[in-house]
């Protein structure tokens, strides 16, 4: 697979996998990341990462003492939007990988972002993530895990013939999946992934060169702070004559995007984004929007689950989506803010909040999807 003109990143022929599931000790100890600074710049900052995640561990054959060598491969995950919590050596060509869960609930497991680096040339080897806790995944329908490396830094799929998911007897019947990769450069980290990453970092970055560009019917403000006191930002697109409107008393419609509830839907801040970029270009329909709506966007409504690698869950292990009828200041205050501020426009009568529209993916549906709210009043 070649893109942009890029070499592509070797693949290895695939290797029988071993009937042996012995486990020497084999890895050795390094230390676990703790949260880093919510302010930093970097997407990929090796200060931060996620409570849990691999830190620089490296792991060695059995009896090996001393400096690793070549080929003893150093995994990390001690990153922004990072996931990794254990490997295994099986044998010289194989490593079991482990997602770490999600922090404070142990039944997440999907989501995973980690590195390799200190290989050797021609090195091929089998990564088995074993503990996927979804069994039904789009892996079944062919998808693909990411990867890049620092010199080929754009993503790009797996090819298929090198992905391997099935039901694996030496893992007590689980589903696990098996990547076949060779590494051909030394100097190279390699970067695997389940989807394309976008961190918090990058959502602030965004958010500031759109604000940088001073448009007219653009306004950024913070409608909270999350656990961890990151931002979260709510995005104000239309035209200014509307907003004079609104405080003139005149009825104005609104429509309200969310994306980022679940942290392992990166795909929806890549729309999200995308429905940016267009609402505050020149576009005809854009204009249009603009002079009839009054867009309120809040790109990431979880930055502490997408900081540390969560999938689901934010700091505190709970389901967002699934706390709207009990959520509170303290445990849950973006989903808060965001229900006093709904129920602000709902009270108004110079305001019709037309559609809320919150941006979701899936690791089981393909295409796109859309579902609705269902009334008793059919009409509605």
């Amino acid at each position: 697979m070649r893109l942009s003109g890029e070499q592509p990143i070797t693949m290895a022929t695939p290797i029988k996998q071993s009937t042996s599931r012995t486990r020497p000790p084999s890895t050795e100890t390094s230390s676990v990341t703790t949260m880093g600074d919510a302010d930093s710049d970097s997407e990929n900052s090796e200060s931060e990462g996620g409570m849990g995640s691999l830190n620089r561990l490296v792991v060695r054959p059995p009896g090996h003492s001393g400096k690793a060598k070549r080929g003893h491969l150093c995994f990390d995950a001690s990153f922004e939007t990072g996931n990794l919590g254990r490997v295994d050596l099986v044998n010289e060509f194989e490593y079991d990988v482990y997602i770490r869960p999600d922090t404070c609930n142990p039944r997440v497991r999907m989501w995973f972002n980690f590195t390799i680096d200190n290989t050797r040339v021609d090195q091929r080897v089998i990564l088995n993530i074993v503990n996927l806790s979804k069994a039904k995944n789009l892996f079944e329908l062919g998808m693909t895990p990411l990867i890049r490396s620092t010199s080929r830094p754009k993503w790009q799929r797996i090819p298929r013939k090198y992905m391997y998911y099935f039901r694996s007897p030496q893992h007590n019947g689980h589903h696990i999946l098996s990547l076949c990769q060779g590494f051909d450069k030394e100097e190279d980290v390699y970067h695997f992934a389940l989807s394309f990453p976008y961190s918090y970092s990058k959502c602030q970055a965004y958010l500031q060169l759109l604000e940088q560009r001073q448009y007219p019917f653009f306004r950024r403000e913070v409608l909270a702070h999350s656990i961890q006191k990151r931002k979260v930002d709510i995005v104000t697109i239309t035209s200014p004559s509307n907003l004079q409107l609104i405080e003139s008393g005149k009825k104005q419609h609104i429509v309200m995007i969310m994306a980022r509830i679940h942290p392992g839907d990166a795909p929806t801040s890549f729309v999200c984004q995308g429905m940016l970029d267009l609402l505050v270009s020149n576009h005809p329909v854009a204009v249009c929007l603009r002079d009839m709506l009054v867009f309120k966007v809040i790109p990431m409504m979880n930055p502490d689950g997408v900081f540390l690698g969560n999938h689901r869950s934010n700091l505190l292990g709970q389901d967002l989506n699934r706390n709207w009828h009990d959520c509170n200041e303290w445990a849950h205050p973006t989903l808060h803010a965001f229900q006093q501020l709904v129920n602000e426009y709902s009270n108004n009568k110079s305001i019709s909040l037309d559609f809320i529209v919150d941006l979701h993916s899936n690791t089981s549906l393909p295409g796109v999807f859309v579902y609705g709210n269902t009334y008793d009043d059919v009409y509605r």
